[in-house]
């Protein structure tokens, strides 16, 4: 469902005004964003520096208008906002360090917690580079897999081609408001892409400009919502560089395409290898790594709910992971208010799912 006005203005003021690790420090001290403007003074001054403090208690000047511009965007077929603490959140995504508050959808919502991998690399890729994406991405679709990466020209761009060659999905994270395609050279691949029951993503609001820095922070969507990240071609300072390090960071599988040591383009990938991504020559090698879908068919890195576990109480179980976590960790990745959760964690200690360790650390036990 989408939100109402007043609900789509607290989202958008809450983003627009702070960080997001403050705005989901607020939002684990009130539960919702229109209630996050109702704190007491002493809770803001806890949770906000003093600049952000004072951002925060001003509105942003074009806010009616932002609200006015969203509502008319979601009115069209196939627009829609999915929002921290929706029931089809993807676990993958929220059990990630910085989860985005909000993300703008142009497509198949239901493609987000479809088992993805991201497929990623050069924007200027070598003609085998090119190739290589666009085959491997097209076998991974063909196998069921969504394929995930950035619509930037080169790899990425090859590799939604491919999927869509294959007559697979694709979603694509970019990093402008979704009102706009960069760049302008992948505006046919875009709409090829939504005619094709495929899926745009953005975490930024209408309007919002090509800034050099949001393609990297976008990267961070695109590793987590995938259970592994393909890097095709890279330099040492790629980009894609990141986006495998954030996957790693999450625990899901890295993988890289070797190339040929006089070429540029290789040495990310090979900096990759001799870190510990798997070497892949093939798409069979990315697939010999992952769960067979057959088994796994909803999300292949998602335990099956216990049949007397709540929906809630599962959700909080996927959003720990198996590593320790803190309360405020817990608190960030799942946006509940600080007693809730706390009672939650309570009772799956009691019921002897999770263990409490020292210093407010929490780990979930593995089912015996």
């Amino acid at each position: 469902m989408k939100p109402d006005a007043a609900e789509l203005a607290a989202w958008l003021r809450l983003t627009e005004s702070v960080s997001p690790a403050a705005a989901r420090r607020l939002l684990a001290m009130a539960g919702s964003p229109q209630a996050v403007f109702e704190l007491p003074a002493a809770a803001l001054d806890q949770a906000l520096g003093p600049k952000q403090r004072q951002a925060f208690n001003a509105p942003p000047e074009h806010l009616a208008e932002l609200v006015n511009q969203a509502q008319r965007w979601l009115a069209e077929p196939g627009h829609d906002l999915l929002l921290l603490g929706d029931a089809d959140y993807p676990t993958r995504l929220l059990a990630t360090a910085d989860p985005p508050l909000l993300m703008w959808l142009d497509g198949r919502r239901e493609l987000l917690s479809t088992p993805s991998l991201a497929v990623v690399g050069s924007r200027h890729p070598t003609a085998q580079g090119e190739d290589n994406a666009r085959d491997f991405s097209g076998a991974l679709a063909r196998a069921g897999y969504t394929i995930v990466s950035g619509l930037a020209l080169g790899v990425d761009a090859a590799a939604h081609e491919g999927a869509l060659d294959a007559g697979g999905a694709t979603i694509a994270v970019v990093g402008t408001g979704l009102d706009q395609v960069y760049p302008r050279r992948n505006e046919k691949l875009a709409a090829r892409l939504l005619a094709s029951n495929s899926l745009l993503v953005s975490e930024y609001s209408l309007g919002t400009p090509v800034m050099q820095a949001n393609f990297p922070r976008r990267n961070r969507i695109i590793a987590g919502l995938s259970l592994g990240c393909l890097v095709v071609e890279a330099a040492v300072q790629s980009g894609s560089l990141i986006t495998a390090r954030l996957a790693a960071e999450a625990g899901r599988e890295v993988f890289a395409i070797p190339g040929s040591i006089h070429s540029p383009q290789a040495r990310g990938c090979h900096a990759l290898i001799r870190q510990g991504a798997k070497l892949v020559e093939s798409a069979q090698d990315v697939l010999e790594e992952l769960p067979p879908l057959a088994d796994t068919p909803a999300a292949p890195d998602v335990l099956q709910a216990p049949a007397d576990v709540p929906h809630e109480r599962q959700a909080l179980l996927e959003a720990m992971g198996f590593d320790p976590v803190s309360l405020d960790a817990l608190m960030a990745r799942c946006g509940w208010p600080a007693a809730e959760l706390s009672a939650a964690l309570l009772e799956l200690e009691l019921d002897g799912q999770v263990a409490r360790l020292a210093g407010q650390i929490f780990q979930r036990r593995a089912a015996g």
